[in-house]
């Protein structure tokens, strides 16, 4: 078994702990606001998130987390997911990612989602490229 192939004996308390840890790396807050807001409010959903997403998927290292962040961000770009175009932005520029690196996402965005998808996600890059100059 790889390091990348989920051990069925694993319980989801592990997988739990290991997306708490993955996301306040990505964040660079040790209690991310996103999940403790999630947990509050949606403790099921918090759960599922934190323990299978977070936890196993983006624990896998296939990939860099540089090179998963960016992506992430193609991927929600093309769906016109701007706050998690944002989200991801901000991890992926705490990975390491550049300014221009995460532009040139939003150009390829118009080819498989079109203009208006990448409107949406060079507003949303905008956006969050200013929060962080004002901080």
């Amino acid at each position: 078994m790889n390091a990348d192939t989920p051990d069925p004996n694993e319980t989801t308390a592990t997988r739990r702990q290991r997306g708490e840890r993955i996301a306040a790396e990505l964040s660079g807050d040790p209690d991310p606001a996103l999940l403790e807001a999630l947990d509050r409010e949606f403790p099921f959903l918090a759960n599922a998130l934190t323990s299978y997403a977070v936890g196993e998927v983006l624990a896998r290292t296939v990939l860099d987390v540089r090179t998963r962040q960016l992506a992430l961000v193609a991927a929600f770009a093309a769906l016109g997911l701007g706050d998690f175009v944002k989200l991801h932005g901000g991890y992926a520029l705490n990975a390491g990612v550049t300014e221009e690196e995460l532009k040139e996402v939003v150009y390829l965005t118009t080819i498989p989602a079109g203009f208006a998808r990448a409107v949406q996600a060079s507003q949303s890059i905008g956006e969050l490229l200013a929060s962080r100059q004002a901080a």
